[in-house]
């Protein structure tokens, strides 16, 4: 194995990771803070299925906690479930009867599936079990459970006796006026159940505050509220924090170190920033901004419009490490995903393999830092002693879908042989591949395609296969025109067919053609051309 030098070894791994690492640790010691441990925080939202963006919120904050382990400090995770938040939308294929729950502490509605205490639970675990599934160590803290048992209440008082002052603040930082009128608490209805209250007086002496459920917007809609005066205790789960300054309660009460966030609540942390340093006392913790992740249609992915990629759904078509990478391949800039992008990713892990074990060569020492690196936090800082075997997936998906179902596994192996693989047998990490593929042939998913730098005469080669694609023709008759289409531009034959088989599966060989296309399809192997004939360069880089 081509192992990193002790040079590269001193400088860390070279991702960002290594970085904000150090410079969480220099900023500690500049404070004079105990580094007996340092804690970084996730929140997990849990009003509606979890997609790929907050996975990728814990993923890279563990990867900030393995790279501050490797620096031989103590680290943990707190992934913190948001499950005191009010149901604000109903997420689409859900049950419109959740509607009646608009306003409603996610943690107090009835789980629609029936196997969790609530709604808020089924959501919460959902994401732990992605978690899990990637290989996270993390310490689980529910909202709704550190309010029950006062975990927030120190900052709690201080944030209510300061009201004034943090009403000034949020009118400063974002241009709210309300808080100036009403405290940044609110009340769970002791009538109607809602968060649809304004917190009117503190009563320090009674730990009380009295409240009017006078309705709130919801998703942009007023809710309106049952009209109910009370009072309720902050000993409890009577009622929540403000995000305005929720967090700031946490980072201090939790002792937390660092959280990365989404630009999308860039203000709230702002003033959480500011509530913290200035009425808690607390330094806050350090901060790395990223940006969404959008479906292909450059939509934001939200829960409520229904546009979600969940994690599960990703990993039933591929690895854990491919979720990794490609939520830690980069921090910055907005990235369009969807299902069909995994066979790429897992591709693509692949081939970061062989780069960290000296396969494939990376002229530019510093490329080759970063792309070591970023496999070494992919396979959560445990690499393994040799590579896995690397097989194309359209190339499984292939095989998976021609196989006889009765011994698909068996026929697998037996034609992997002989297109030239070296399998010895069907391990684990075969079996698992092919389950992937088995799950995307049964779902028709489709097939994606492979970026491959064309030139000009090979780009009019393939469109006229493509114009071939679109006419009655069998298998045989494409097998033969590859070789036609190919004489008549001037291409030698095997350099064609080595062009497609990059192109549809990633590889310079595979089975004959003129089966595989039938197989697949016509129009969709058509539809990868086309999209190839259009791609942009693009090259395997670290960008982490």
């Amino acid at each position: 194995m081509n192992s990193p030098s002790q040079e590269e070894r001193i400088i860390g791994h070279g991702t960002w990771y290594d970085k904000i690492a150090y410079e969480i640790e220099s900023r500690e010691r500049r404070l004079g803070r105990s580094l007996e441990i340092i804690r970084a925080e996730s929140g997990l939202g849990a009003s509606g299925f979890p997609h790929i963006g907050s996975l990728a919120d814990a993923l890279r904050a563990h990867a900030v906690v393995l790279a501050l382990q490797e620096r031989g400090l103590r680290a943990s995770l707190i992934a913190f479930s948001d499950d005191m938040d009010a149901l604000r939308k109903v997420p689409a294929g859900l049950p419109k009867e959740l509607s009646k729950y608009l306003g409603f502490p996610v943690t107090s509605i009835p789980d629609p599936f029936k196997c969790h205490e609530s709604y808020g639970h089924h959501m919460s675990s959902l994401l732990l079990e992605a978690l899990e599934a990637c290989g996270v160590s993390y310490e689980h803290r529910s909202g709704r459970e550190a309010y029950k048992r006062g975990l927030l209440i120190e900052p709690i008082r201080r944030i209510l006796s300061k009201a004034d002052v943090i009403g000034q603040i949020i009118d400063e930082e974002v241009g709210q006026e309300k808080y100036r009128e009403v405290l940044p608490y609110f009340a769970v209805c002791e009538s109607c159940g809602r968060l649809t209250t304004q917190a009117l007086k503190w009563l320090p002496d009674e730990d009380r505050v009295l409240y009017r459920c006078g309705g709130t917007e919801i998703a942009g809609l007023w809710l309106e509220g049952c009209g109910h005066e009370g009072e309720v205790s902050i000993k409890g789960n009577g009622g929540k924090l403000s995000w305005k300054v929720e967090f700031a309660a946490r980072w201090a009460a939790l002792d937390i170190r660092f959280e990365a966030y989404g630009k999308d609540i860039a203000d709230s942390v702002r003033v959480n920033d500011r509530v913290c340093r200035e009425i808690l006392g607390f330094e806050p913790p350090l901060h790395a901004r990223y940006e969404m992740f959008l479906d292909k249609g450059g939509k934001k992915i939200s829960k409520s419009a229904g546009n979600v990629l969940t994690p599960q759904l990703w990993l039933r078509y591929g690895s854990p490490e491919s979720l990794r990478l490609l939520t830690l391949k980069r921090f910055v800039g907005t990235r369009r995903i969807a299902i069909t992008d995994i066979p790429s990713y897992m591709d693509e892990f692949d081939k970061l393999e062989d780069v960290y074990f000296g396969r494939t060569k990376v002229s530019n020492a510093r490329d080759r830092i970063k792309l070591v690196g970023l496999y070494e936090y992919v396979v959560g800082l445990k690499p393994p002693k040799e590579p896995s075997l690397h097989i194309p997936y359209n190339l499984l998906v292939y095989l998976a879908k021609v196989a006889p179902s009765k011994d698909r596994e068996g026929y697998i192996v037996a034609k992997l042989r002989e297109y030239g693989y070296k399998v010895a047998g069907l391990s684990e990490d075969l079996k698992r591949r092919i389950h992937y593929a088995v799950n995307w042939v049964s779902d028709q998913v489709g097939i994606t395609e492979t970026y491959v730098d064309l030139t000009t005469t090979e780009k009019n080669a393939i469109a006229n296969f493509i114009a071939l694609l679109e006419t009655k023709v069998d298998g045989e008759q494409v097998q033969n025109a590859v070789f036609e289409i190919a004489r008549g531009h001037g291409i030698p034959p095997p350099r064609f067919f080595q062009l497609l088989y990059s192109i549809l599966l990633g590889s310079d060989h595979g089975p004959r053609l003129g089966p595989y296309v039938m197989a697949m399809g016509k129009d969709a192997v058509a539809g990868a051309l086309r999209r190839a004939l259009q791609a942009k360069k693009g090259k395997m880089k670290a960008e982490a």
